[in-house]
């Protein structure tokens, strides 16, 4: 299963991650949405996943949940907004990786691109960057891999560009 991962999108699609997602299964959104027609715009495309981030309002909250437990090609995925930075997370985050046990661990929030072990929680930490034009991240970045028998495989940072044109 191919997966294309990205986070705080905050309103903004880049025509790019059509292409770089085009062969992905399912796209998971880490949150900072933005809008109902970012969310859209990937549900027509591909199957989504998406959590809300702390920029997303109403309607998005009632679409999308805080967070999410659960398990594609045996690896159990927990994806929030925030979650801190391993093996540092927050209460709620720590409690949930306490519980469930996750393999992976998604999140967004800081804009800064960060793909690492947590030995102590016996998990992979994934944040993607910041694929939106809004913040203070100089690229924008997400990520594409793949759930293999249990196994996170082939995993690629792709760069879209600039955040903003000069």
């Amino acid at each position: 299963m191919k997966i294309g991962l990205l986070s705080d999108t905050h309103g903004y699609i880049d025509p790019k991650i059509f292409k770089y997602f085009e062969q992905v299964d399912e796209i998971w959104h880490a949150g900072d949405i933005g809008t109902m027609e970012v969310l859209e715009e990937l549900q027509k495309f591909k199957p989504t996943i998406a959590v809300w981030g702390n920029i997303d309002g109403g309607k998005l909250r009632q679409e999308c949940k805080e967070g999410e437990i659960f398990e594609r090609e045996g690896v159990r995925v927990l994806i929030t907004h925030i979650a801190g930075k391993p093996p540092k997370y927050n209460k709620k985050v720590l409690s949930y990786v306490k519980q469930y046990q996750p393999k992976l661990l998604v999140c967004g929030h800081s804009h800064i691109l960060k793909v690492m072990p947590d030995k102590q929680n016996n998990l992979l930490f994934m944040n993607p960057g910041a694929a939106g034009k809004h913040g203070f991240h100089k690229v924008k970045t997400l990520l594409r891999f793949d759930l293999e028998a249990g196994e996170i495989k082939n995993l690629e940072v792709v760069e879209l560009g600039p955040r903003a044109k000069a």
